[in-house]
């Protein structure tokens, strides 16, 4: 059976790397919607097999139409999610998929009275040939029991990508860390096999961007399972020497040695991204990840036509979204010249 998607709404670039894993996995595009003639323009030379939609009715009411795929402004993607859900489809965000305590419940309740997949696009785990090789490395018990995780997600906020307005406003995107720190947090439950976990504590505040008071540029925060803990950073500060829009970091700390992964960029070393080291009792070397097959387009069209979780359990998705919003809320703000506070 071909699973058919449609795509609706390109707010961010992500739609492009939704749209290629979905159709590396053999499943078909039938229709997309975006009201922006721009970017509808640009996807449509991309991908001219599609066909543009009128409204967004046109494609929740088909019912040759197995899942739906977004990139639209972040705050938007909820209710959307809710309404492909209410009209029977499997529904595919970009990240953050849910920017509000409030959208989480919705979803949640839609989600266990429809039995739809909800899922989002981490694509720093899904879509990095060193993230899956790790993976496929703890999973070996390569380091033994992963204790502690510490990642880094930098990024540039001006000059190496046009950013959108919204990127400017947190109320569109929930804040920096539900933003940013989504990846991190759902990296941090895979690797340490959590099934929840908790905030210590959180920080955020604008540092660097001051013509932008309605967002932040830091945020950091701690987090602890049963088993591990973790600590997070992410922020919009890459200097404009870095050739790429962010040095990604991820330090796994296992009971028998212990990895670093340089996703993007190895900085005056080894060309190209997916870097990845490895410490253990008998040796340190540089792991080559070019094997590392990127598997999650396939699984997600799989669990459509088999409604299975092999990407992700859905109680792992809404986790996820649920723990970043919780470090958002409790964030601390270091902001110059404006009020400290934990309530945000």
């Amino acid at each position: 059976m071909t699973i058919r998607f449609a795509a609706i709404g390109f707010a961010h670039s992500h739609i492009y790397g939704q749209v290629n894993a979905l159709l590396n996995a053999g499943a078909e595009l039938v229709s997309y919607y975006e009201d922006d003639d721009r970017l509808a323009g640009q996807f449509a030379e991309r991908f001219p097999q599609a066909q543009r939609a009128r409204e967004i009715a046109e494609i929740l009411e088909d019912d040759t139409i197995d899942m739906v795929a977004s990139a639209t402004i972040p705050n938007e993607r909820a209710p959307l999610g809710i309404q492909v859900m209410q009209h029977g489809k499997d529904y595919f965000a970009d990240k953050p998929g849910i920017t509000s305590f409030e959208q989480l419940a919705d979803v949640r309740r839609v989600q266990a009275e429809t039995e739809r997949i909800y899922t989002i696009y981490f694509g720093e785990r899904f879509n990095n040939h060193a993230t899956v090789k790790a993976g496929q490395l703890v999973h070996e018990g390569a380091i033994g029991r992963v204790v502690q995780m510490v990642g880094f997600g930098p990024h540039r906020l001006l000059g190496f990508l046009e950013r959108p307005a919204w990127t400017f406003d947190k109320q569109y995107f929930g804040g920096i860390i539900n933003d940013l720190a989504s990846h991190q947090i759902d990296q941090f439950l895979h690797f340490t096999d959590s099934t929840t976990a908790e905030i210590i504590a959180a920080q955020v505040g604008n540092f660097k961007h001051p013509q932008f008071p309605l967002m932040d540029d830091y945020g950091d925060f701690t987090i602890r399972s049963a088993t591990a803990t973790g600590h997070i950073r992410v922020d919009w500060m890459t200097p404009e020497g870095l050739d790429t829009w962010g040095d990604v970091r991820l330090f796994l700390l296992g009971t028998d040695g212990y990895m670093e992964l340089r996703k993007n960029i190895d900085i005056a070393g080894r060309p190209g991204e997916s870097h990845l080291f490895l410490v253990d009792k008998n040796s340190t070397r540089y792991i080559d990840c070019s094997d590392a097959a990127l598997t999650y387009g396939q699984q997600l069209v799989d669990d459509v036509r088999n409604r299975t979780e092999t990407t992700m359990t859905q109680a792992h998705c809404f986790r996820v979204c649920e723990l970043a919003l919780q470090a958002e809320a409790m964030a601390v703000d270091l902001t110059p010249d404006r009020n400290m506070n934990l309530g945000r």
